[in-house]
């Protein structure tokens, strides 16, 4: 189980989660996107109708009759209904199901830079692969 932590510099949060989706649908992978604002959910629905290489990213928020269907389903829960492998915590809030997947993506900011580390400290000897990403002039770089 690999867990990354990214450390949100200047890129808009729904930015680095499209950026993450397109790369995870490109690998053929599902991704569940876990947030508990569902404003943001809103904000994030409407982003992903205009990114990506065919000017969307296959999506759905949950709650839908097509849950099941969607390549990347957008909910307030960890309850995986588009059977993804993969949990993209996109509201900094750390969720215990994420030892479920097979890899979560843990974004976080400065406000919630205190849970990234308790989370970090939390899944040592966990059998967790842990990595830590930050922004260096707009790009991703790996720092652990």
């Amino acid at each position: 189980m690999r867990v990354d932590f990214y450390q949100l510099g200047g890129a808009p949060v729904e930015h680095v989660v499209a950026k993450l989706a397109q790369k995870l649908l490109d690998s053929g992978e599902r991704v569940l996107v876990v947030a508990s604002d569902e404003a943001f959910l809103a904000r994030l629905d409407r982003l992903l109708w205009d990114v990506g290489k065919t000017s969307f990213l296959p999506h759905g928020l949950s709650g839908g009759t097509d849950d099941s269907r969607q390549p990347i389903l957008l909910s307030t829960t960890p309850d995986a209904a588009n059977v993804a492998r993969n949990l993209l915590i996109a509201d900094g809030e750390w969720r215990e199901a994420a030892l479920n997947f097979q890899r979560a993506f843990y974004l976080f900011d400065t406000d919630s830079i205190r849970g990234a580390r308790t989370a970090w400290k939390h899944l040592a000897g966990k059998g967790v692969e842990p990595h830590y990403w930050t922004q260096d002039n707009g790009r991703w770089s790996e720092k652990a």
